[in-house]
């Protein structure tokens, strides 16, 4: 929102020739000189002519707005700056000239005989009271003293003669007066101009005046004058820009108080008086003139001494009349005083405040405000201690305009307490979504205190003068920013104008914001201004109503901020009001501090005291838990109270307290997990909670707030809580964490991985478990699966026990609630989930649904967003919105439940935590959201089509509102969840598959309809492509879609990889449709152009995901073009070239592989004339050909190497990547078809058989056999292969040892893996290469060879020196070398240790990871989970198999002992916490592990 700054203090500088010819009233000004001024301030000279040209003169230009210049071709930056700088004028010409160069704005006196106000002068401001003399008794007169000239030897004196004499002056008249010291005067300062002084001792001056009294008044008065003469007051002086001056003005109050003085009059001691009066005692007798006492009266603005001169007669009768008149003049201060008391009897606001603070619920707990914005200026130390309510408040945003707030003030006080998130007004520019920045911004997470007037990111402060200009702009972006829709809830925030110093100012930066918020509120229902006193509410009032002429008495609040704080905290809870506390262990607990609280924003902390001393609304919170809302602390508190029936326990319940619990803890793993599965609906949830709440005191338990969380940042917050209060030592109690709708395993993983990080980093031992993860998380399946020690499943179905106290706990609920019957969320668990009670509801609540009505399109949005995306939500804000139904920001002015009538029992609210937290409305029951869209879709003919095309172009919804991104997140999370079933191409989601079964056809118009709402979104129109080319077969369309995808997501691996498989389903489709044989020469033109396009779009995906880190697209990228090389082959089998039986294959095979040409081809064809267009098309992809086969080659070996070595966590494969690996198989049978189409083992055994020939066919049946490479071979562990077929494959290995005098490095590693793989396979073959052979052929490829990954690997595995054998191969002591070279390993997936240490001699010394398998009896998925758990190394089997090796801790790497004096080898915790807490020297023992990046170490103790 764009908003103009009418109220701008400097003025516009023109030159001084235009000052002379343009008037100041601009509507006197021609078109030329609009032109002229429009050029003047720096719009570009085509838009002032746009402005000539359309006739605009001064009086149009006063009239113009940004609209109409926009619309007449100006462009939005300049359009704003030709309004603004037009505005500016005119408050030039309304306001007078700056003072930036005047001595100063006027300002209030400190208040009279107040000490702990936290008013402060400015520096050259203006005191706005004259010196005067005696009023009306008690108003007090003012005397100035700049006291900047006096010496430091005379400055005491000074001080102490000028106030003990306006002191007598004062008492005398019976007048309340004032003396200033550091406030200038005539002629050198303006009248009562603040200058300031230097004071290094504030004592000093109390004492001197403290003695002074002693001396200069007589013995009878000392008593009265030191109860009328107050002690100084220091005043503190700031810099134009608020800051501290260091300087102070010294005041002293005279209060003459009519029962001290009575009718009392006082002389005072001259100087010369006083010093006689010091030498009595010696000298006597003194002369008249010395004992002369002086009697001062205030006379107008000075003090006058009536006994000045004795010998003035008229002075003397002025005396004696004055002293004559002291009775009548005592009477009068009396009753001046009696006046005073009556009128300044305070009014008490404590009642009002608590109505408007809480919207008239009068309970913080129950306010019907949900967030709080605190705006406040200049704060002083006195106030910090009365403003604890800040705290209790917990605002989302503190304006903050004192720049001196992080050093000495307010903010430097709240952070001791509280969490907050110190911020800069340039921070709240929007320069992305509004939800990110506010996600950024933490906004609704921790306070964020906005700096308004500088002194971060070395702002310089503002004075008031320039404020408006430097940095009122920025501000006004914060308070825009703020009052979004988006941002906070609509009538449900409150603005607080806390005033800790006084505002006098027009100009004040307060003055200005108060504005914008009034602007930006329409109106002052959601303001409320809190003063300190009645004199600064008027101050304020008055400058509000002068210059905006509102009056806001109504919404303010004057009382001591001492009163303010006991109000406010008055209306917390008990249980708000108390301290909480963690568990340690053994009944022991420890404080957690609000602020320690505030820092774990990812976590909703479980306290040992939750809910004790609340007073939170029981009906409220329990009818919504019954409805089917999700489970609060509240609801076990309750049922823990007298009377009440426990709260229902799950038959799981225990089986997890008493047998999975202490197993996690018993495990030497920092942070273990466990699975929860449930079906939606059934209570996991809840069960999981209950578990936390029966286990507070024995865990530190918290739920993590958001899934979709920093799982970094959550990670950091766990340890934090585990070692809170845990400094020095390591913490006693794990933490017990729940999380809550992951949608996958590998985000629970990935936090387990993280956590452990945090552990290592922070050095926390794992011993014993410190984190355990209670992952709550939905299933499919209504069925239990197979069960592991780490999974728990909670079915749709009761057990007798959970039955009958579901039936207890109904007879509870029928007592208390008479609306028993709509709690469907526990009625449907007390039914066994019974299908027809379920679809009963659905059915009687949506009776008579009309998809015309707004409340009834609200609810079908809800079903529809429940059932194809969890836990999805409206907010309440949109609800409103979208139902017109506008809230009041006062409680009781309407729920939203009221607003969806018949279907509000249907919903339930809740806080949601997204970038913005909020307030939002669900189904209460996914099972019933899944009935009322049946009963939608049968009943009513509302198809799911519609019901989506109303959801997508319903415009009201997506209007800036809170919760509108969640709600975009959503609805792209229900078009777009791919389900990724055994086929070549993932589905579309669940609800497109659904829409296109139930109404065929309109599954178009609705991602038709998704692509004009997120029209900026890729993924959308990549959906559109994949539609097109798979369902459609519209190709033209697709690659339209593709490539709109691709510019608006350039770069992305994965989109690029949707527009090359448009092409190749285009080339398949083609080809499909083309029955003929052979194929006609233009179609295979046209087939090898479409190939060569879908070949360089492969290839752009490959590119593209080599710059993505962990993409896993690459593999994509090469499969696709393999795909496509196989289609290029069935092409070409299909023309008259290369069809000729096996004669044409030979021909295909030798183009193909580059050894024979096209030209040379056609020269050796008898029908080379009938072909002649054959060979021309060919001719025109030559590169294509004759490159294919090593291109294929290529793809092969990357996947082979990326499939083999790497796999995902813990060495499984996951289901995706199973699919690709079919397909390549299928692809690769058909690459050796074509080029190594041979049966080799025959021509072995031939005598005849040239040997080169021999040679060529061995290595021909080894690519057959995908066996030419380290990884293929290493593959054959896991492929299930023939032991007689690996046999054949050492043997030709063997074979080429023996016979090929080229044989490669790669050929010779080949060998050492084949009868490595070999020997795991079949650990008696006949064929096994001796193992000191194999070690001395090891030794001389080593020697050969310094650069080859796959060498180390094996190398390092073999030659590891655990036993003499190995330990006198001279090359074993290089072992080091090998080591660092596969350190350097990087990719995005995990290397495998396929190989471990053995205790066996020769090939038995290693352990081959599917004997590990097999030896634990279990299937990948157990392995997969005692992996992850590390129970798998507890398994005797494994343990008598495997070699346990000892070393020495080294930082954070283990140097393993071998067997070879002096020789230690690296080795790296597969588990790095399993180091924590190790010295640098610690003796471990552990298991060895060999993966393609080094050796790791497993199981250490």
């Amino acid at each position: 929102m764009i908003q103009l700054n009418f109220d701008v203090r400097a003025p516009i500088t023109l030159s001084r020739n235009e000052e002379e010819d343009m008037s100041a009233d601009i509507k006197e000004w021609t078109k030329h000189q609009v032109k002229q001024w429009v050029l003047e301030i720096g719009v570009d000279a085509k838009f002032a002519d746009i402005l000539f040209k359309e006739d605009i003169d001064g009086g149009s230009l006063l009239l113009i707005d940004k609209r109409e210049l926009l619309d007449l071709g100006v462009t939005f930056g300049p359009a704003k700056r030709i309004i603004h700088e037009r505005n500016l004028l005119q408050i030039r010409k309304e306001q007078p000239t700056s003072s930036v160069n005047q001595s100063g704005r006027p300002c209030k006196p400190y208040p009279f005989q107040r000490y702990h106000d936290t008013c402060r002068y400015m520096e050259k401001s203006i005191l706005d009271v004259t010196e005067s003399g005696a009023t009306d008794y008690i108003e007090p007169c003012h005397e100035y003293k700049a006291f900047i000239h006096t010496s430091d030897e005379n400055r005491m004196n000074k001080f102490t003669t000028e106030v003990i004499r306006f002191a007598a002056a004062c008492m005398n008249s019976r007048t309340n007066g004032t003396i200033h010291f550091g406030v200038g005067d005539k002629p050198e300062f303006t009248h009562g101009q603040v200058l300031g002084v230097d004071v290094n001792d504030k004592e000093a001056y109390a004492n001197a005046l403290e003695h002074a009294i002693d001396d200069y008044f007589e013995h009878k008065h000392i008593s009265a004058a030191k109860m009328c003469i107050k002690h100084p007051r220091f005043v503190e002086v700031l810099n134009q820009d608020t800051t501290s001056s260091e300087k102070y003005v010294i005041e002293v109050d005279i209060k003459p108080d009519s029962m001290i003085c009575k009718e009392n009059y006082y002389h005072i001691f001259s100087v010369d008086s006083r010093k006689a009066k010091k030498k009595k005692k010696t000298k006597g007798k003194e002369t008249d003139r010395l004992r002369a006492k002086p009697f001062f009266v205030r006379d107008g603005s000075s003090s006058r001494d009536l006994c000045a001169n004795p010998e003035d007669i008229k002075l003397v009768q002025q005396y004696n009349k004055f002293v004559d008149n002291v009775t009548q003049l005592s009477q009068l201060r009396k009753q001046a005083e009696e006046k005073h008391l009556k009128m300044s009897k305070r009014v008490r606001h404590g009642s009002k405040l608590a109505d408007m603070i809480t919207g008239g619920s009068q309970s913080l707990d129950k306010s019907h405000f949900e967030r709080y914005v605190i705006v406040t200026n200049k704060s002083h130390s006195i106030h910090l201690e009365s403003l604890a309510f800040l705290q209790e408040l917990n605002p989302t945003a503190v304006l903050d305009f004192d720049p001196e707030s992080a050093t000495n003030g307010l903010q430097c006080h709240f952070e001791e307490q509280s969490t907050v998130n110190v911020h800069s007004p340039v921070q709240y520019k929007i320069t992305e979504a509004v939800e990110d920045t506010a996600s950024k911004l933490k906004l609704t997470r921790n306070t964020s205190w906005v700096f308004c007037n500088g002194r971060i990111n070395d702002d310089v402060p503002s004075d008031i003068d320039s404020w408006l200009m430097d940095k009122g702009a920025s501000v006004r972006d914060v308070i825009s920013f703020l009052c979004r829709k988006e941002v906070l809830p609509y009538k449900r925030y409150l603005v607080i104008f806390l005033l800790l110093s006084t505002v006098s100012e027009k100009m004040d930066p307060l003055v200005e914001t108060f504005s914008i918020f009034w602007q930006e509120l329409k109106g002052m229902e959601q303001i409320l201004c809190i003063c300190e006193n009645e004199k600064a509410f008027t101050c304020w009032k008055d400058l509000i109503e002068v210059r905006y002429g509102i009056n806001i008495s109504g919404r303010c609040i004057y009382e001591r901020f001492s009163e303010v704080n006991g109000t406010i905290l008055s209306l917390l809870s008990e249980n708000r009001r108390f301290n909480r506390f963690l568990p340690c262990g053994g009944g022991s607990k420890v404080l957690f501090e609000r602020k320690v609280e505030g820092s774990l924003d990812t976590l909703d902390v479980l306290c040992v005291n939750q809910c004790e001393g609340g007073n939170e609304d029981k009906v409220l919170i329990e009818e919504n838990f019954y409805k089917g809302g999700k489970v609060s602390w509240w609801n076990f508190h309750f049922s823990e109270q007298p009377g009440s029936t426990p709260f229902i326990k799950r038959d799981k319940f225990d089986f997890i307290v008493d047998t999975v619990l202490p197993a996690l803890c018993s495990r030497s793993k920092a942070c273990v997990f466990f699975n929860l599965l449930h079906v939606a609906g059934c209570g996991g949830t809840t069960l999981a909670m209950h578990i936390l709440w029966a286990l507070k005191e024995r865990f530190r338990c918290a739920v993590l707030k958001d899934c979709d969380a920093d799982l970094a940042v959550a990670a950091d917050q766990v340890v934090k809580l585990l070692m809170h209060d845990y400094e020095e030592e390591l913490p006693h109690i794990p933490v017990l964490l729940m999380i809550d709708d992951f949608e996958d395993m590998d985000k629970v993983s990935n936090l387990q991985q993280l956590i452990e990080k945090e552990c290592v980093k922070k050095n926390i031992q794992s011993r014993s478990t410190q984190v355990i993860l209670l992952n709550c998380m939905r299933s499919e399946s209504l069925e239990e699966t197979e069960r592991t020690e780490e999974t728990v499943f909670i079915g749709n179905n009761l057990s007798e026990m959970e039955q009958k106290q579901f039936e207890q706990k109904l007879v509870e609920i029928e007592k208390t609630y008479k609306n028993a019957e709509t709690f469907y969320g526990f009625m449907i668990m007390k039914t066994n989930f019974l299908p027809e009670y379920i679809q009963g509801v659905a059915r009687n609540t949506l009776k008579s649904f009309n998809i015309n009505e707004k409340p009834a399109q609200l609810i079908a949005f809800l079903v529809l967003l429940n059932v194809y995306c969890k836990g999805a939500s409206l907010s309440v804000c949109l609800c409103e919105e979208f139902l017109g139904f506008h809230p009041k920001p006062f409680c009781g002015s309407g729920r939203i439940e009221d607003g969806f009538g018949k279907f509000s029992t249907l919903i339930t609210s809740s806080s949601v935590e997204a970038k913005v937290v909020f307030q939002g409305v669900k189904m209460i029951n996914s099972n019933i959201a899944s009935h009322c869209l049946q009963e939608l879709t049968t009943t009513y003919n509302v198809t799911k089509a519609e019901m989506t095309n109303l959801l997508l172009n319903t415009d009201k919804l997506y209007e800036c509102t809170q919760g509108k991104d969640e709600l975009m997140q959503d609805v792209h999370y229900m078009l777009m969840n791919e389900h990724h079933l055994v086929e070549e191409e993932p589905q579309f989601s669940p609800l497109i598959q659904h829409i296109a079964k139930e109404t065929p056809g309109l599954e178009k118009s609705v991602l038709q309809n998704a692509a004009k709402r997120f029209e900026k979104d890729a993924i959308i129109s990549q959906l559109l492509a994949r539609y097109y080319y798979l369902k459609k077969k519209d190709f033209k369309e697709a690659k339209d879609w593709a490539c709109r995808a691709k510019d608006l997501s350039r770069g992305n691996a994965r989109i690029a990889d949707t527009a090359a498989q448009v092409i190749k389903h285009e080339l398949k489709n083609a080809i499909a449709n083309d029955n003929e044989v052979p194929i006609k020469p233009e179609k295979l033109n046209s087939f090898l152009k479409m190939a060569q396009s879908a070949i360089d779009a492969f290839q752009e995906t490959q590119q593209l995901a080599k710059k993505e880190p962990n993409c896993p697209f690459n593999a994509s990228g090469c499969l696709g073009e393999i795909q496509v090389a196989v289609i290029i082959i069935e092409i070409l089998a299909k023309t008259p070239i290369f069809s000729l039986g096996s004669e044409g294959h030979d021909i295909m095979s030798l183009v193909l592989s580059g050894s024979k040409n096209i030209q040379e081809v056609e020269s050796s064809d008898p029908m080379c004339e009938r072909h002649t267009s054959y060979y021309s098309a060919l001719r025109q992809f030559d590169s294509l050909l004759y490159k294919l086969k090593s291109r294929m080659k290529s793809q092969f070996d990357y996947l082979a190497d990326f499939y083999v070595n790497l796999g995902s966590r813990f060495g499984m494969k996951d289901s995706y990547e199973q699919v690709a690996r079919k397909e390549l198989f299928r692809c690769f049978r058909q690459y050796a078809d074509l080029f190594y189409k041979t049966d080799s083992t025959e021509l072995l055994k031939s005598e005849n058989t040239n040997n080169i020939t021999q040679v060529h066919h061995a290595r021909q049946f080894l690519v057959t056999q995908e066996a030419d490479t380290h990884s293929g071979i290493l593959n054959c562990l896991s492929n299930g292969i023939q032991p007689e077929i690996m046999e054949t494959i050492a043997k030709h290995y063997d074979f080429l040892l023996r016979n090929d005098a080229d044989l490669s490095v790669k050929d010779r590693i080949n060998l050492i893996y084949a009868n490595v793989v070999l020997s795991c396979i079949e650990p008696k073959s006949g064929r096994l290469k001796p193992y000191p052979k194999l070690l001395n052929l090891l030794c001389q490829v080593l020697s050969a060879c310094s650069d080859n990954l796959a060498l180390f690997f094996i190398a390092v595995a073999l030659l590891w020196p655990q036993q003499p054998s190995v330990a006198n191969c001279a090359e074993a002591r290089s072992l080091g070398k090998c080591v660092s070279q596969l350190k350097g390993v990087c990719n995005g997936k995990g290397p495998i240790s396929y190989f471990f240490l053995g205790k066996k001699q020769d090939y038995e010394r290693l352990i081959h990871l599917g004997e590990i398998k097999r030896c634990v009896q279990a299937g990948q998925v157990d392995v997969a989970s005692l992996w992850t758990n590390r129970e798998i190394w507890k398994k005797k089997e494994v343990g008598e198999l495997l070699c346990r090796v000892t070393g020495n801790v080294q930082g954070k790497v283990i140097l393993a002992d071998t067997c070879i004096t002096d020789l230690k080898v690296e080795v790296t915790p597969l588990f790095p916490d399993q180091l924590s807490g190790k010295a640098d020297g610690s003796k471990v023992s552990f298991f060895i592990g060999f993966s393609m990046k080094g050796p790791v170490a497993i199981n250490i103790y």
